[in-house]
């Protein structure tokens, strides 16, 4: 089978939104030819990475003009598309998805994220397509800082890609339950978050390491509410039972945390993290917001590295607390004692030997590809 893939961002593998796309499109084109559109907007350029994928042909649509964006934007909310979704909707990436799917044979389209899947409503109601979603947005989203959203209309908005396309991916059992409570007739597909497990080497059993790391794009709000609760609440309540325990921070943003102690470090986007989590005693994922499943919990999983992580961070994963992680109640006291406990070798080592087989095991781009078999 064919299979037509559009995204509204250049693919690269510096967010987990971008290492979803990459994961899909790993796991799509072995079954058959797979068609990337793309916009070209976030960077110059796709990862290299995608250059060498066999049966990947990527499909470039350019910014388009001021005038056709208005219009876009225009269009996209009488139809019901919030503001912030509908100022990113391009008319060419909807246009050349639907050229692509309009040759012979049996071409499956997939909009990737709800900004596509608004701008290609016109095309579901007319054609089956499959909308693969990042998280259920009306779980969360309203909530955040940077947005001025209303829970009503993210409702009403997801009501409608649910109901509108043929198919609908999750990434979470959690995502799943909310979208059929929000469209009870909508069909549903548990698709999950996956990394290339099979090219990560496990580090070492852990032997006192005292240092975490703390991986996430702080562009992304509920990335930033989780390093407050780190900055303000978890780290002073561990550094009182052990002062010497450091906290690394990588990923976008990064770089400009504003931490008044020499023990917290911000490195910026970091290409190849396998250092850092080798020289890492346990990964923390401290979310208290947000939907689907956290991507910098399944790596540091498929690492073999002991995973301190609050209940919200683990809702979306198959993972078992004092199996799997060490879970840690978004409260200072409570999180320190389960980073305490991942950073004990004992208990740390089992946790994180169980952890890679979950990763090798539900979440590799193998175990995504035969749930994505035709």
């Amino acid at each position: 089978m064919r299979t037509v893939l559009a995204t509204s961002h250049t693919p690269t593998l510096d967010s987990g939104r971008a290492r979803r796309t990459y994961g899909l499109v790993r796991a799509l084109s072995a079954h058959g030819r797979l068609d990337l559109v793309y916009g070209a907007f976030g960077a110059e350029s796709p990862d290299p990475s995608y250059e060498s994928l066999a049966g990947v042909h990527l499909h470039r649509v350019e910014r388009p003009s001021r005038p056709a964006r208005a219009a876009a934007y225009l269009r996209s909310r009488s139809s019901g598309v919030p503001d912030d979704f509908a100022r990113g909707v391009w008319p060419g990436v909807a246009s050349r998805s639907a050229e692509l799917c309009a040759g012979e044979g049996d071409v499956r389209l997939i909009a990737e994220g709800p900004i596509v899947a608004a701008a290609l409503l016109p095309y579901a109601k007319r054609h089956p397509a499959t909308y693969s979603a990042h998280n259920l947005e009306s779980s969360f989203r309203h909530r955040l800082t940077d947005t001025g959203m209303s829970l009503r209309g993210l409702q009403r908005f997801e009501r409608l890609l649910l109901e509108r396309y043929a198919e609908s991916w999750m990434v979470s059992p959690a995502d799943m339950q909310g979208a059929a409570t929000l469209a009870p007739t909508a069909r549903l597909r548990l698709v999950p978050n996956v990394v290339d497990v099979a090219a990560i080497a496990p580090v070492p059993p852990r032997s006192g390491q005292r240092s975490l790391l703390f991986v996430a794009d702080l562009t992304y709000e509920p990335n930033r509410q989780g390093l407050r609760f780190l900055l303000d609440s978890a780290l002073p309540a561990l550094w009182e039972r052990a002062a010497e325990i450091r906290l690394t921070v990588a990923g976008k943003g990064s770089e400009a945390i504003e931490a008044t102690d020499p023990r917290v470090e911000g490195l910026g986007f970091v290409p190849d993290l396998g250092a850092l989590y080798d020289s890492a005693g346990c990964a923390v994922v401290p979310l208290l917001e947000g939907g689907g499943s956290p991507l910098k919990f399944v790596e540091a999983l498929a690492f073999a590295l002991p995973v301190v992580a609050t209940p919200h961070a683990a809702a979306g994963l198959e993972a078992r607390a004092g199996i799997h992680y060490a879970e840690g109640e978004p409260v200072g006291e409570p999180f320190a004692r389960a980073v305490l406990e991942a950073l004990d070798p004992q208990r740390g080592n089992a946790l994180a030997a169980a952890g890679r087989e979950l990763a090798e095991r539900e979440y590799s781009i193998e175990a995504l590809e035969r749930r994505l078999a035709p």
